[in-house]
């Protein structure tokens, strides 16, 4: 029962950042609720073998490990794929057709979504989840140099697809 209640207080308090990084990932609010619930479950099941002092970070690995195991599981391969700019860039939608998508934050989670996996994760991780580099460099087994650059490659990505006007400020206050 001491497991239970120091996993409940470790833990829990990080269930909305799991869930969010889950939804980021797979895109859909069903699987993110599934795969969160199969997370926690396998957190719950190891966390005897948890002593750091970093409990988010131990729990997003998990989540992200999850989705990308869940995805590899029940989604084509090409869903996961790196984003190519060459193969892939689609032209940026006029001035009529930003005013029709709504508000900035609207326009903000379609760009999102239109991010490769890999550039998203790491995005919501460090935009909506205030994690340091460190941290997303712990949670992504990358090292941190890639995890800077892919930052900012995906920052200036989500530039793109949002257009020029006040998107520098958007990416920032995600």
């Amino acid at each position: 029962m001491q497991d239970r209640e120091h996993f409940d207080q470790l833990v829990l308090p990080h269930l909305r950042a799991a869930f969010n990084l889950a939804r980021w990932l797979l895109r859909s609010r069903e699987d993110a609720e599934d795969v969160t619930q199969e997370a926690l479950l396998r957190a719950f099941r190891f966390f005897s073998g948890f002593h750091g002092s970093d409990a988010r970070a131990w729990l997003l690995q998990i989540v992200r490990n999850t989705c990308y195991t869940w995805m590899e599981k029940n989604r084509p391969m090409n869903s996961a794929v790196e984003f190519d700019e060459s193969l892939h860039l689609s032209p940026l939608p006029g001035p009529e057709a930003q005013a029709l998508a709504g508000s900035e934050r609207e326009r903000l989670a379609k760009g999102l979504e239109q991010l490769s996996p890999r550039s998203r994760e790491v995005i919501v991780l460090r935009e909506l989840e205030g994690c340091s580099y460190k941290e997303i460099a712990s949670i992504t087994a990358m090292p941190i140099g890639t995890v800077m650059s892919t930052l900012a490659r995906a920052r200036e990505r989500l530039q793109q697809l949002l257009g020029s006007s006040g998107t520098k400020e958007a990416v920032h206050d995600l």
